[in-house]
Parts: C-alpha cells; sequence; structure tokens
C-alpha cells in the first residue's frame, strides 16, 4: 500500500492560484498586479474594482484555497501520502515567488503544481507556466538552488472533479419548483476569452475553431448533462455560454454571454434555467458577481426561475482526485506503470505542455513544458 502512495520524485505539492484582495484597501493594487504592462489608469480600475467593493473588497478565493489546501492535506494524511503541500498565488500574497523562496529554504527540490485552473488556454496554464519561470528566474538572480518544477495535466474530465458538478446540478434542478423542473435548460457557463486565444489553444494539432478550450468544456458539458439523464431520466436541453467578458469591445470573444443566453431563451418561452459553471474550481468574485448577481439580475427582470449550481471547490472527491493525479504522474516519472483516469471523448490531457501550446503574442519563458528553459 505505500507503494501506491509513494510520490517519488516529488517531494512537495504547490498549489497554484490567481489570488484576490482581502480588504477594500487591497482592490486596487491586487488589479494593478493583475493588469501590469497594459496602462490601464488608476481611476478605471477603480471602476472594475466596483464588483470586489460590493463585497467589501474581499474576493473570496483566498479562503476558498484555504479550504482547498485544508482537504488536501488531510485527504493526503487520511491515505499516507506523506507529501507537503504549499500554496502561492499569481497575483496577490501569498505570492509564488515568496512560496518557491520558502519551499527553496524547506529543501525541496522536486516540485509538482496544481493549478486552480482545469482547462487548456493561455490564461488558465500557459501564464502560471510563465510566471513560474518568472519566479525560477528571480530565485536564480539571488543565487537560489532552483527545485525542477512539474505541472499537472489537465483534470477537466478526471471523475472527482465532475461528479460534484453533476450532484451540484442535480440539486440545483430540485430547487426549482416541479412545474418547471422538467423542461429546465441547462446553461453551462465558463470564462470567455478572446477568440484567438481561444483557437490557439492547447497542442498545434487541436488549434482551429475554439481550439482546445471549446473541445474540452463541451466534452464536460456532454458528460454532466449525460449524467443527469441517466439519472433523472429527463433530456434537458443545454448549451455552452460565457460569462466574465473584459477588454476592448472590439476585439472578438467567445459568444454566447450567460445575459444575452437569458434573454434568447426567455423568448423561445424555456421555463426554468439552471446556470452550471463548470469553468469554475470555486465560487470565486466572477461567480458570484456575474452569475449570483447580474445574470441573477436578468433573469428576475425576465421573471424567468433561475438557479446556480456549485462549483468543485473543496469537496473531498476533488481533494481525493488532486491525489490521484499525483500519484499517476509521479508513477509516469519515475517509470512505473499507470493507467491515467479520464472520462469522455478527449482521454487524458498531456503530462508536459508541448511547443505551441496555448502561444502568448508576446513570446515568453515558460516552466514546466517541453520548452521549459528550467528543465
Amino acid at each position: 500500500m505505500r507503494d501506491a502512495l509513494d510520490a517519488t520524485p516529488y517531494d512537495a505539492l504547490l498549489l497554484l492560484s490567481f489570488g484576490g484582495p482581502e480588504g477594500p484597501d487591497d482592490v486596487v493594487p491586487f488589479l494593478e498586479n493583475v493588469t501590469r504592462g497594459r496602462g490601464i489608469p488608476k481611476e478605471r480600475l477603480k471602476e472594475v474594482g466596483q464588483h470586489y467593493f460590493l463585497f467589501g473588497g474581499v474576493s473570496p478565493i483566498n479562503d476558498q484555497n484555504r479550504a482547498l489546501l485544508d482537504a488536501l492535506r488531510k485527504d493526503f494524511a487520511e491515505h499516507g501520502l506523506d507529501l507537503p503541500v504549499y500554496w502561492g498565488n499569481r497575483n496577490w500574497g501569498p505570492y509564488l515567488t515568496d512560496t518557491l523562496r520558502e519551499m527553496v529554504a524547506d529543501g525541496r527540490r522536486r516540485v509538482l503544481v496544481l493549478a486552480t485552473s482545469a482547462y487548456a488556454s493561455y490564461s488558465g496554464c500557459r501564464q502560471y507556466r510563465e510566471d513560474l519561470a518568472g519566479a525560477l528566474a528571480t530565485l536564480e538572480g539571488e543565487d537560489l538552488e532552483l527545485p525542477r518544477i512539474d505541472k499537472l495535466r489537465h483534470y477537466f474530465n478526471h471523475p472527482g472533479f465532475l461528479e460534484p458538478m453533476i450532484e451540484g446540478l442535480l440539486k440545483s434542478l430540485a430547487e426549482l419548483p416541479e412545474d418547471v423542473r422538467a423542461g429546465a435548460h441547462l446553461a453551462f457557463t465558463t470564462h470567455s476569452i478572446p477568440d484567438a486565444s481561444a483557437d490557439t489553444s492547447g497542442p498545434v494539432e487541436d488549434h482551429g475553431d475554439g481550439g482546445a478550450y471549446v473541445k474540452q468544456h463541451l466534452d464536460v458539458a456532454r458528460l454532466v448533462a449525460d449524467a443527469v439523464r441517466e439519472r433523472t431520466g429527463i433530456d434537458h436541453p443545454w448549451e455552452l455560454v460565457y460569462q466574465s467578458r473584459s477588454g476592448a469591445p472590439h476585439i472578438p470573444w467567445l459568444e454566447p454571454d450567460i445575459c444575452d443566453h437569458l434573454e434568447e431563451l426567455h423568448g423561445a418561452g424555456v421555463p426554468a434555467v439552471v446556470m452550471a459553471p463548470i469553468g469554475f474550481v470555486s465560487d470565486h468574485m466572477e461567480v458570484l458577481y456575474d452569475l449570483d448577481t447580474e445574470a441573477t439580475a436578468k433573469a428576475e427582470e425576465l421573471g424567468l426561475p433561475v438557479r446556480r449550481s456549485a462549483t468543485v471547490g473543496a469537496d473531498p472527491r476533488f481533494a481525493a482526485a488532486i491525489r490521484e493525479l499525483v500519484l499517476e504522474r509521479a508513477a509516469a516519472e519515475s517509470g512505473r506503470a499507470v493507467t491515467p483516469c479520464a472520462l469522455g471523448a478527449l482521454g487524458p490531457s498531456h503530462n508536459l505542455c508541448p511547443v505551441g501550446c496555448c502561444p502568448a503574442r508576446a513570446p515568453k519563458p515558460a516552466a514546466a513544458g517541453t520548452d521549459s528553459p528550467y528543465a
């Protein structure tokens, strides 16, 4: 049993997330971190920050990461997996560079990274890898011994990620009034990104209309919708839609937007909708504002019954899935036989991001890929 729970060659897991403000005074500095290099005026950032100020200037993401840390440590301990778990953020404390510096001081030399983004895209994968490379470059400049860093594969189609979403959607359906429940439409939502970023997401062979980003989300939506049909006997119509668009209006982004979609469904006589945020790991600000506040207000304006299903968050099944992914990658790195766990048509994602995967407009070094300068 101990052999099965051997994480060798890894000696630590790093939870890498986006970060968020934890008080009103943090909001503008946090947004300055997020938008650094884009030349956005402070007054504009204050306008953007109103979403955070509606919730006291606090993003829920940091507390959600703390809950996930607790869940991972609890699961590892209960299953005899002796692997310390650290936490670093890209845009707010605890900052990634500080956490890596701490890990080096603790003697960690082979680090596996869990990013709180389940799908392939520039902003959901390569940008995390770029920040890892930047942090390593900083440590290198300080003459510190650099750890080798690998990143867990995309886990969008792992059953431990899917099952909590399926259960959450079933619960939301059950909360709808009985007279509209059977005819409810399922609106699977994810973060909108520029069309150009979507089209080049994933490995080069996946590039094209929507790229791997759209393909992966559609696969998850089908898996969840099929599971709902199997467990309820009702074939609910569904569609993949988008939310949280930002950026210049003249640049094409993935559509339809959730609010436009709700209007269209209402006009078509749909009796109710469940919004299922399959693109998000936890109920952070974009879920709380764009769905629970803005989209819900639109549904109320239309007189359309709507519910929003839960994200995975710190569900024990998700923590168990991460343990399985850690052991899977450790086995592969050690040359031991392993069968990756994945549902759906796409199969398990790659362990090592290939050249050309989710490229940036201005190329930067990225860790944990075949083109990493820190292999």
